[in-house]
């Protein structure tokens, strides 16, 4: 059983969250440490059985078959109302995504007290409990799970040297993540990478464009700052788990290029 799941106290949201952990299949087989990537939206990472509507990024099987050397750390959402907006947006979503959304919303804000705890908690019972290399962390997540990836990279850029954002969900904080980034000390950022759908809002051309233009912008920023980006514009590709789980094997390959086996 390569997968386990922990429960980790939040202590800053009072609650405990479940935590799934994929270990390569080696992992017994040797005392050899292992790069963590650490994922959001844990439900829909590993398996379908598990995923919140029915398809995940199925990544157990891909893993195992790839024969991929990496310890996953996947955090589970908070099903619960708005909660995982507050804790995927690090601060209330702006004028963009109120003008976007028809309507103002006072959601977001605590995506900062979240990282916060992936950070201060998180990784380090992690590093205790498993055999990782400590310094080789990368983060990765989807729509607003890729925000706030955009947004560790540069509150902890020293941690998070590798990034990858699918589909990001920047309009919420479209506004605020531009700021930062342009404001932000990127040089210890190994490898970023981004990808985004031609059809993210299926087959309303205007909305598509819009949305793909946001992704361009925070783009813009990031060629300047960042030695090492990937940007990928994926035809025809919607916002679902049907496409992102299609964009896996690019995304890990490209993350963890530098580690010769399962690629």
């Amino acid at each position: 059983m390569m997968l386990e799941k922990l429960q980790v106290k939040m202590t800053s949201f009072e609650q405990d969250r479940t935590i799934r952990v994929y270990l390569p299949e080696c992992y017994n087989q040797s005392n050899n440490r292992y790069p963590v990537l650490y994922m959001h939206d844990g439900q829909n990472v590993f398996r379908d059985e598990n995923a919140v509507r029915g398809v995940s990024l199925g990544l157990e099987n891909y893993l195992n078959e790839n024969g991929t050397e990496i310890i996953v750390v996947a955090i589970d959402l908070n099903p619960e109302g708005e909660e995982r907006i507050n804790e995927y947006c690090p601060w209330i979503n702006g004028e963009l995504s109120e003008k976007i959304l028809g309507y103002a919303s006072p959601s977001g804000g605590r995506g900062g007290e979240y990282l916060d705890f992936i950070v201060n908690e998180l990784k380090p019972l992690i590093d205790n409990k498993y055999r990782t290399i400590e310094n080789h962390t990368s983060m990765a997540g989807i729509s607003l799970g890729g925000l706030i990836s955009t947004y560790a990279a540069c509150r902890y850029p020293h941690i998070f040297k590798r990034i990858a954002a699918i589909s990001p969900g920047y309009y919420r904080n479209q506004e605020e993540i531009e700021n930062l980034l342009t404001n932000s000390d990127l040089l210890a950022i190994e490898k970023f990478y981004i990808d985004f759908g031609t059809k993210e809002v299926g087959e309303d051309e205007e909305s598509n464009q819009m949305f793909l233009a946001l992704t361009n912008g925070v783009y813009e920023i990031l060629k300047s700052r960042i030695t090492d980006l990937n940007y990928q514009i994926i035809e025809d590709a919607e916002h679902s788990y049907l496409f992102f789980r299609k964009r896996m094997p690019e995304m890990l390959s490209y993350l963890f290029s530098d580690m010769e086996k399962g690629f």
